[in-house]
């Protein structure tokens, strides 16, 4: 299989405020204060968020789930010397659906965090990462 190249171009925009785009997309701003925009570490956490939850979506579609709604709370726990990076992440998916009950829910949400999601398989091998799962 051939290996994918994925592209992004991050501009300045004044103070410690960017502007990211990729190819065939909008515009992201992160802000590196989290005045503006989410800062750099928090947009992490919603791309670990992210990545995740697609997985989790596909998973239960698989598993002839109807899904009707799924949020994730997420936080990170930094380390107080530089570099000041993420030691622990906590994921808490919400998730609702036709069909869907807590072996489903579990099961996909326990493969993506720890199988598929590539963001986070992404990160240090030592960062510490947790997830719940509740059925709303």
């Amino acid at each position: 299989m051939a290996q994918e190249t994925k592209r992004a171009t991050l501009s300045w925009l004044g103070d410690l405020r960017f502007e990211g785009r990729t190819p065939g997309s909008g515009a992201t701003t992160i802000d590196a204060n989290d005045a503006l925009a989410p800062g750099p570490m928090p947009t992490l956490l919603l791309a670990a968020a992210a990545c995740s939850s697609s997985d989790v979506v596909v998973m239960l579609e698989k598993m002839d789930v109807r899904l009707a709604s799924l949020s994730v709370d997420v936080s990170g726990i930094r380390r107080e010397e530089e570099p000041r990076r993420d030691v622990a992440i906590q994921l808490t998916y919400r998730v609702r659906g036709d069909g869907l009950d807590d072996t489903k829910a579990r099961r996909a949400v326990g493969l993506a965090v720890e199988k598929y999601c590539s963001v986070i398989a992404s990160l240090a091998p030592d960062l510490r990462v947790s997830y719940d799962v509740v059925l709303i």
